[in-house]
């Protein structure tokens, strides 16, 4: 292909279906609005209204969903734990056409496995998880890291075009794979909502004297409030359970949080 058949192939517009429209969709799907794709959604919850705001077409339903266009893309945006049951109600004998299936999920591995499971086998899988979020990404994606694993793709035109996506907001485009994104983020991405939830049961707030070690502290508990209490411990749960490396990354805080405290109670025996 050469370069002005590259130019229009990026700049043609993605029919994309969007299967979980929570927070995280919403705020994904701005963009692609902005950019000129055409959405449409589906969500256990009824967001017409809000879909019709935003130019999207919602559908109740999954089997009129799936049978009413020629998807381009299938975004998968439901919450880790809801995942199976989610891909088991799929109609997918209702596609029109091969089509590319893309998750967002906070884990990778997990939906990686579930997707080729059940998925027909001439369908497109493209593993992602966009690094930021509707707080970290609300004045623009410039520099923020999206992560992503081809795991089965043949039709590289439309994954291409989904990637650009990000690529032309300006995010960091890191290629992957599924196993190291899990193995990184247990440390990363884990340990951050650990300590967040931490400090969120502690009730820690300002104070007239904080530090800006002091106010990132704060923050990450706002983080943690700033969602309700089911979908931020559904997200929790989620990473914990569906990612290997999140269980030794618990067990490394609690030795460290034991050391800590033995180093302490063993100074204050020097000293007495």
């Amino acid at each position: 292909m050469n370069e002005t058949n590259d130019v229009f192939s990026s700049s043609t517009p993605l029919n994309i279906g969007i299967i979980g429209f929570g927070p995280f969709a919403q705020f994904l799907a701005k963009t692609m609005i902005k950019q000129g794709h055409i959405l449409f959604a589906t969500s256990r919850s009824d967001h017409s209204q809000l879909c019709s705001q935003l130019g999207v077409k919602f559908f109740k339903e999954m089997d009129p969903f799936l049978d009413s266009n020629n998807y381009d893309v299938i975004l998968i945006s439901t919450s880790i734990l809801s995942l199976s049951q989610v891909l088991s109600s799929i109609p997918f004998h209702l596609l029109r056409q091969r089509t590319l299936f893309v998750d967002v999920l906070s884990v990778k591995e997990y939906p990686r496995q579930l997707l080729l499971q059940v998925l027909p086998e001439e369908t497109d899988v493209l593993c992602t998880h966009p690094m930021f979020g509707p707080e970290s990404g609300k004045n623009g994606w410039e520099g923020l890291a999206f992560m992503y694993e081809k795991v089965r793709i043949r039709n590289e035109d439309t994954c291409s075009r989904f990637l650009q996506i990000f690529r032309s907001e300006g995010c960091r485009m890191v290629e992957m794979p599924c196993e190291e994104h899990d193995r990184q983020a247990a440390r990363s991405q884990f340990l951050t909502h650990t300590i967040g939830r931490v400090l969120a049961e502690m009730d820690i707030k300002s104070t007239s004297m904080d530090t800006k070690g002091f106010e990132t502290l704060v923050y990450l508990c706002y983080l943690q409030k700033n969602d309700t209490i089911k979908n931020s411990f559904d997200l929790y749960s989620g990473l914990f359970l569906h990612n290997r490396f999140a269980k030794q990354e618990l067990k490394n805080l609690e030795l460290a949080f034991e050391t800590v405290k033995q180093n302490l109670l063993n100074k204050m025996t020097e000293t007495s």
